[in-house]
C-alpha cells in the first residue's frame, strides 16, 4: 500500500466518522512515539516546530519592502502555519496557563464624610474652572477632592504599603537565592536595552522639527507668561498634559523650550509605558511571557518611533497601558482598589491625547466580556458597581476639561469630527463600507502595511519586525482556538483588544488615506507585544518539556536578539534617514543665524524671505530656544528692511531668482553665497545674502556666511 501522508493523517483525526485512526510511527529507539523519553538519546527532534517557524519566516520576509510578494507570502504562511498545527498536535507547544481567579466579595463599606466632602469640592472646582484656566484656588480644590474620593472608598490592607520595607526584603531574598541572581540580571539587561533603544541619539534622531512642534512649544511659552491653559485652542486644539510635562522636563533637565525637550517629554512617556507592559505579561500569564513582552516592545520600532518624534503619540499606549493592567487584575481579583487605579489613569489619559477618548467604550467592552463569562450574580452585581467607581473616579480626573468642552464643545471636538464625520471634507463613500475597509486596512497592518505617513512611521511596511510579526500570528490563533476550548474571558479580551484600540485610527472616516497610523493606533501595540511573547514562550516550554531546554533558551535569546538587530535598522538607520530627508534644514539656517548674532549683529536683522512650500520659519526661533522669534519677510517687505540700520541677512530659497534680484537692487553692495545643505539632503540649498553694515565700511566684518 501507498504510505500515508501528512493530509491523511490530518483528515483521520479530524473527521469524526473515521473508523481507522493514523498514527505516527515512533521514532527510532523510541517506543514511546511523540511522547518524550528520558535521556540525552531519547528526546524528539522537534522539526515541526522548526519547519513552522522558518516557513512562517519566510513568508512574513517576502512581506517586507522593497518588493513585497504577497501571493509567495501567503502560501509560505499557509505552509508554515499547516507545520504549526501538526507541532501543536505533537505537543511541541505549551500554551502559558491563565492565572487563577480569585472570585473575593467585596465589603461593601466606604468612608461616607469625605466621600461628600470630595463632591462638594468637586463641584465648586468645576464651577471655577469656568475662565479655560488653571489657577492655584481651582487646582488645589481639584487636587483635595480626588484625594478624598479615592480615601473614601479605597480598601485599607494591612502591611500592603511598606515600600523601604518591601524592597529591603525583596534585596535580602534576592541576595540570598543564588537561582534569583540570573532572572535579576536578565532583568537588568532587558532594562537597559528599553533604555539604550528610547534614548539613544535622542537629539539627533528625529533630526528636524516640523510645524506641529513651533505650535507645541508656543503653546509651552503661553504658560510660562501665566497663561495656564486647560485646553490650548492653537493648531485645531490640544489636551494639556504634553505642555506642562514638556515645561516640567525643560526645567528639570535644563533643555530650554526646545525640540529636545518636546522630545524627551515623549520619549519618557514612551518608557513608562514598559513596566507596565511587564505587568500585564505577569498578571495575564508568567513572568517570562512578562520579560519577553517587555523586550519586544523596548527595542520594537513602533512604539521607538512614536516616542520620539516630540507629539503627544506616547501619551496613548502610557495610559492605555495601566488602565488595561489594572482593569483585568481587579476583574480577576474583584479587588476594588484596581478600579480606583484605573479610574485614575482613565480619567488622566483624557487629559493626553484624542486617540485616547476611545479608552472608556473599551472599558465598557471590557466589562461587558467579563459579565458574559461570569454567572455568579453577586460578582456580576459586584463588578457593575466597581465599574461604576471606576467611572466617577475618571470623571474627576477630567474635570477641568469637562468643564471646557461643555462651554466649548466645537473647539475640543473639531479634530475629531473632521476625522469621523462630513464636517471638513465630505465622506468618500459609504461610512460603512469605509469603516470595514479602514478596519482591514489597520488589521494588516501589523504584518502588511503600516501606511504612509513618513512623520512617524517607515511608510509601506509592517508595524511589526520580521520575528514579532510570525510570533503575533501565531499568539493570535492560539488564543482564538484556547478560548473556544476554554472559554476564559481573558483570551478573548486579548484578541478583542487589538481591533478595539485601533479603532481611533480606523474611525477616520472622511480621511481613509490617513488609515493605518501607527500614532492612532498606538494603545494597540500593548496587546499586540503581549500575544507575540505568548506565542513565543509557548515555544520555548513546549522545547523544553520534551528536554531541548538548552537549545530553547538559545532559539529564543537568539530571535529576540535578531528583533532588536532589525528593529535597530529600522530605527536608527531607515527612519533617521527618512524622516531627515522630509523635513527641510532649519537648524542650518539658524547656525547661521547664530553666528550672525555672535559676530556682533542684531538677530532681528536675520530674515528668511517667504516662499511657498518652503520652511516654517518659526523653526529657526526653536532651534534658537525662542519660540517667539519668527524671521519671515515677505518678498513685497524686502524694501522695508533698508530702514534697518546694522549689518543684514537674508536666507532665499535656492530656485527664488525674483527675490535675489530684489535684493541686488535695494543692496547693491551685498555678498550672495550658495549654502549647500549638509550631505545627502538633496534640495535643501538655499542662498544666504549678507548685507555689511554701511555705517562701518572700512571695518571689516567678522561674520563669513
Amino acid at each position: 500500500m501507498e504510505e500515508p501522508s501528512i493530509l491523511d493523517y490530518f483528515k483521520s483525526k479530524l473527521n469524526p466518522r473515521s473508523r481507522q485512526k493514523l498514527e505516527l510511527p515512533p521514532l527510532p529507539g523510541d517506543g514511546a512515539g511523540l511522547r518524550p523519553a528520558q535521556g540525552l538519546n531519547h528526546r524528539p527532534l522537534p522539526w515541526r516546530s522548526l519547519f513552522a517557524l522558518a516557513l512562517a519566516l519566510t513568508g512574513q520576509l517576502l512581506l517586507e519592502p522593497p518588493g513585497p510578494q504577497p501571493s509567495l507570502a501567503l502560501a509560505f504562511y499557509a505552509l508554515g502555519l499547516l507545520f504549526l498545527a501538526w507541532a501543536v498536535w505533537a505537543a511541541e507547544w505549551r500554551l502559558p496557563a491563565l492565572r487563577p481567579q480569585v472570585l473575593a466579595l467585596d465589603p461593601g463599606t466606604f468612608r461616607l464624610l469625605p466621600f461628600l466632602l470630595a463632591w462638594g469640592l468637586g463641584v465648586a472646582a468645576f464651577f471655577l474652572f469656568n475662565h479655560g484656566l488653571f489657577n492655584l484656588v481651582n487646582v488645589s480644590l481639584w487636587f483635595l477632592a480626588i484625594l478624598l474620593f479615592v480615601y473614601s472608598l479605597w480598601l485599607p490592607t494591612p502591611g500592603s504599603w511598606r515600600p523601604w520595607q518591601q524592597a529591603r526584603d525583596f534585596l535580602t531574598i534576592a541576595a540570598g537565592y543564588k537561582k534569583f541572581a540570573p532572572w535579576l540580571l536578565l532583568l537588568v539587561f532587558v532594562w537597559g536595552a528599553a533604555i539604550f533603544f528610547r534614548f539613544y541619539q535622542l537629539n539627533a534622531i528625529p533630526a528636524e522639527p516640523f510645524s506641529d512642534h513651533a505650535e507645541k512649544l508656543l503653546d509651552v511659552y503661553d504658560i510660562t507668561r501665566g497663561q495656564t491653559k486647560i485646553f490650548f485652542q492653537r493648531n485645531t486644539g490640544r489636551e494639556f498634559f504634553q505642555m506642562y510635562l514638556t515645561l516640567a522636563v525643560a526645567t528639570l533637565f535644563g533643555t530650554g523650550l526646545s525640540f529636545l525637550s518636546l522630545k524627551l517629554g515623549t520619549a519618557l512617556a514612551g518608557f513608562f509605558t514598559l513596566p507596565y507592559i511587564y505587568l500585564l505579561g505577569r498578571e495575564f500569564f508568567n513572568k517570562r511571557v512578562a520579560i519577553l513582552a517587555l523586550a519586544l516592545s523596548a527595542v520594537a520600532y513602533w512604539p521607538n518611533v512614536i516616542s520620539r518624534v516630540g507629539l503627544r503619540f506616547s501619551l496613548y499606549p502610557l495610559f492605555a497601558a495601566p488602565v488595561f493592567f489594572y482593569l483585568v487584575r481587579g476583574l480577576r481579583t474583584q479587588n476594588r482598589n484596581d478600579f480606583i487605579l484605573a479610574g485614575l489613569f482613565l480619567g488622566l489619559g483624557l487629559n493626553g491625547y484624542s486617540s485616547f477618548r476611545f479608552l472608556p467604550i473599551f472599558v465598557l467592552i471590557a466589562v461587558g466580556i467579563y459579565l458574559l463569562h461570569i454567572r455568579a450574580s453577586q460578582i456580576r452585581q459586584q463588578t457593575i458597581l466597581a465599574t461604576v467607581i471606576l467611572a466617577l473616579t475618571a470623571f474627576l480626573l477630567f474635570l477641568p476639561l469637562l468643564r471646557y468642552t461643555l462651554d466649548s464643545p466645537y473647539i475640543v471636538f473639531y479634530r475629531s469630527l473632521t476625522r469621523l464625520t462630513a464636517a471638513e471634507h465630505s465622506l468618500p463613500g459609504s461610512p460603512l463600507l469605509i469603516f470595514f475597509d479602514n478596519l482591514k486596512n489597520a488589521l494588516l497592518m501589523f504584518n502588511w502595511d503600516n501606511g504612509d505617513i513618513w512623520v512617524h512611521s517607515i511608510p509601506n511596511r509592517p508595524a511589526l519586525d520580521l520575528v514579532s510579526a510570525v510570533f503575533f500570528i501565531f499568539g493570535l490563533i492560539f488564543l482564538i482556538a484556547r478560548y473556544f476550548r476554554q472559554r476564559d474571558w481573558r483570551d478573548l479580551l486579548l484578541v478583542i483588544s487589538i481591533p478595539l484600540l485601533l479603532m481611533p485610527s480606523v474611525l477616520s472616516l472622511a480621511f481613509p488615506n490617513e488609515n493605518p497610523s501607527l500614532n492612532r493606533t498606538g494603545g494597540a501595540y500593548i496587546p499586540t507585544f503581549l500575544i507575540a511573547a505568548f506565542a513565543m514562550d509557548a515555544l520555548y516550554s513546549g522545547l523544553k518539556r520534551l528536554g531541548w531546554r538548552t537549545a530553547a533558551l538559545t532559539l529564543v535569546a537568539a530571535l529576540v536578539v535578531l528583533s532588536a538587530a532589525l528593529n535597530y535598522e529600522l530605527v536608527f538607520q531607515q527612519y533617521a534617514s527618512q524622516y531627515r530627508l522630509g523635513t527641510w534644514n532649519t537648524s542650518e539656517i539658524a547656525d547661521l543665524t547664530r553666528s550672525f548674532e555672535e559676530s556682533g549683529n542684531l538677530r532681528a536683522n536675520a530674515w528668511v524671505v517667504r516662499y511657498p512650500y518652503w520652511i516654517d520659519t518659526r523653526l529657526v526661533g526653536v532651534w534658537l530656544a525662542d519660540p517667539t522669534y519668527d524671521p519671515v519677510i515677505w518678498p513685497d517687505q524686502l524694501g522695508d528692511s533698508a530702514s534697518a540700520s546694522g549689518a543684514k541677512l537674508f536666507f532665499i530659497k535656492d530656485n527664488d531668482p525674483a527675490a535675489l534680484t530684489s535684493l541686488r537692487e535695494i543692496y547693491p553692495q551685498g555678498v550672495l553665497t550658495y549654502h549647500r545643505a549638509a550631505p545627502g539632503l538633496i534640495g535643501k540649498d538655499f542662498w544666504v545674502f549678507f548685507v555689511p553694515d554701511s555705517s562701518n565700511r572700512l571695518q571689516p566684518q567678522p561674520f563669513q556666511p
